[in-house]
């Protein structure tokens, strides 16, 4: 039987003692000791679990003592980095434990159970989708503009050896996320209304232009592409594709029967973006213009 996780409604019929604790421990060693009383609604009547704090508690552990999986990958020299096995909190057998030990009302121990969390993508997946180029857009850009690069720095790293599988659908924003200072992000030119204005994160509409490129080169099925209000230079009239974390995103659809790898890189003034597949895919490539060096 699964127990319910809304303790604020569960009863508790025997007194409460101040000085019960709760140990939890992890590979046997001690990390948390609760005292009762912090978990119990204050003015009432009667003793009723604070969920509130109980949620605080657990999103606290797993946050302290899970590691998220990491996906196998590509280093500069085309090496597979091999993926990495990550843990979590198993929050329902925590819970279970949880509300068995404490109504106890005994110094007792609780060991963290942990679950084992698998990367998407393993070596053996990267070294198969890795084998044929399907897509590749090239553009160049101002590499003496050093803002502008480097926000198109950070953004074509955030896409490399990103791996869109069948039917999934890729967001450049999601990929990519906020563009902040904290980031590295800097402040450049962007168009706004169709008027150059400069705003952090400026010239990674270069990147997600190019990403455009390559996808549609390599016949996949494009979701969400708006151009920009006037002409840019680095794409032909009508091939770029405009993005902004509170507006248009740019978005694509692996309609394949094979899971795409997107390869992105800036090499001098240039930005190449390629994607990659399985040598079983079966796709239909497509002619895009050539860039506007």
């Amino acid at each position: 039987m699964i127990l319910p996780l809304l303790f604020s409604m569960i009863l508790v019929t025997q007194p409460i003692k101040s000085e019960d604790h709760l140990v939890i421990t992890k590979n046997g060693q001690p990390i948390i000791t609760i005292n009762r009383m912090d978990f119990f609604l204050p003015y009432t009547d009667l003793p009723l679990i604070n969920k509130q704090n109980y949620e605080q508690l657990l999103d606290q552990i797993d946050k302290e003592f899970s590691t998220e999986p990491q996906n196998a990958s590509l280093d500069s020299n085309e090496n597979i980095v091999k993926e990495r096995i990550g843990i979590k909190v198993h929050r329902q057998l925590f819970t279970e434990q949880f509300y068995s030990k404490f109504f106890s009302y005994q110094h007792e121990s609780l060991e963290l159970p942990m679950l084992t969390v698998y990367p998407e993508v393993d070596s053996e997946l990267l070294s198969d989708i890795r084998s044929m180029r399907i897509g590749r857009y090239v553009t160049s850009f101002n590499a003496r503009n050093k803002k502008r690069s480097t926000n198109i720095q950070l953004a074509t790293e955030a896409i490399n050896n990103d791996v869109v599988f069948p039917g999934e659908t890729f967001s450049f924003n999601k990929a990519v996320g906020k563009r902040t200072a904290s980031k590295g992000y800097l402040r450049a030119p962007v168009i706004v209304r169709g008027e150059f204005s400069e705003d952090i994160g400026g010239g990674i509409c270069q990147v997600s232009s190019t990403l455009f490129n390559a996808v549609d080169n390599a016949g996949l099925k494009i979701v969400q592409r708006y151009s920009h209000s006037r002409k840019v230079p680095y794409i032909p009239p009508g091939r770029d594709a405009t993005v902004s974390w509170y507006g248009p995103d740019f978005e694509f659809l692996n309609s394949y029967n094979q899971p795409v790898l997107i390869r992105a890189r800036t090499m001098g003034n240039y930005l190449i973006i390629s994607i990659y597949s399985s040598e079983n895919i079966k796709y239909i490539p497509r002619k895009v213009p050539g860039p506007a060096y």
